[in-house]
């Protein structure tokens, strides 16, 4: 019996909640990965998972000893890591979060980039839209840009993030242009929900903020700017996503002088993780290729030098 492949199994299907996830991950038959899970539960005489027709969830058993079955993994994942440096090469798995937007369209091939990079070097990547305590839930890095802080965990900025406000000519027409802050009271707003309905802006004056009337509210970037093409509003769009669409004229940008102002994607990582070779690399990778690329595709297309995205769903 392999008991590390069994426990990695136990740890890959807890975080997937799919027998046949792992399985594709692995290339390997759906079988393999159950025959895995059993011969673990018959081990330790507990069943790990509760499994139905329709779910796959933890037992009590499997809650309480997944968090270090999971440092387990990794010590030994480490451990096999380090004698492989010796060699002169990354070696071992990082665990990722990135928001589900930003992931799909950009970060995840970026990620992709490194991993060819570094052969010897796996990943898993998890897509989330929420606040994420890398310390707690088992991420080696956590990428994100809400504000965010957490006891054991250091942060690290990766790039300047770029918000647009902005509206369909449509809507614009049948509306009218806002250019004062206070004009925003009397327009439809397109809220995404990490950003709230407070709206700052930077102006000659100093920051000015009001608090918006949401038309809609969505925590999906690509629906928020898909709402904005429609004409149902005005909103605070990611240059990332705004680009191509300002480019196709299908979006106008709102009060270009008043810009909202800059926040920061970045990395949140556990102290005890920052010594680890593959995990300083890949901190540094990231913020070298997205201080060089300058964020994201189109950004050139609007005048943003040195601007990225925020990272919306």
């Amino acid at each position: 019996m392999d008991t590390l492949a069994n426990l990695k199994a136990f740890v890959a299907v807890a975080d997937t909640g799919s027998f046949s996830e792992v399985a594709r991950r692995w290339q390997l038959a759906p079988s393999v990965i159950a025959k895995r899970i059993d011969q673990l539960e018959w081990r330790i005489k507990a069943p790990l998972f509760e499994r139905s027709t329709r779910k796959l969830s933890l037992t009590d058993v499997g809650e309480r000893y997944l968090p270090q079955v999971r440092a387990l993994v990794r010590q030994l994942d480490d451990t096999l890591a380090g004698m492989a440096q010796a060699s002169g090469e990354l070696e071992g798995h990082i665990r990722i979060k990135v928001p589900t937007t930003l992931g799909t369209l950009y970060l995840s091939e970026l990620l992709q980039r490194f991993m060819l990079e570094q052969p010897r070097v796996s990943m898993d990547i998890v897509l989330a839209d929420r606040t994420v305590n890398p310390q707690e839930e088992g991420f080696d890095l956590a990428i994100g840009a809400l504000p965010e802080l957490y006891g054991q965990v250091r942060d690290f900025p990766l790039a300047p993030l770029r918000r647009r406000l902005c509206a369909s000519p449509a809507y614009l027409a049948r509306r009218g242009t806002p250019t004062r802050v206070t004009d925003l009271l009397d327009h439809d707003c397109l809220v995404f929900m990490t950003s709230g309905t407070f709206w700052e802006f930077e102006t000659p004056q100093g920051l000015q903020g009001v608090e918006v009337k949401p038309k809609l509210h969505t925590n999906d970037g690509a629906a928020l700017r898909q709402a904005c093409i429609q004409g149902l509003g005005l909103g605070m769009v990611s240059n990332y996503l705004a680009a191509p669409a300002l480019a196709s004229a299908q979006l106008v940008e709102v009060m270009p002088e008043f810009k909202f102002p800059d926040i920061w994607l970045k990395a949140l990582v556990p102290l005890k993780r920052l010594d680890v070779p593959r995990i300083r690399i890949l901190l540094q990778w990231l913020e070298l290729n997205l201080r060089l690329e300058q964020g994201w595709p189109g950004a050139e297309a609007v005048g943003a030098v040195g601007a990225a995205a925020e990272p919306q769903g």
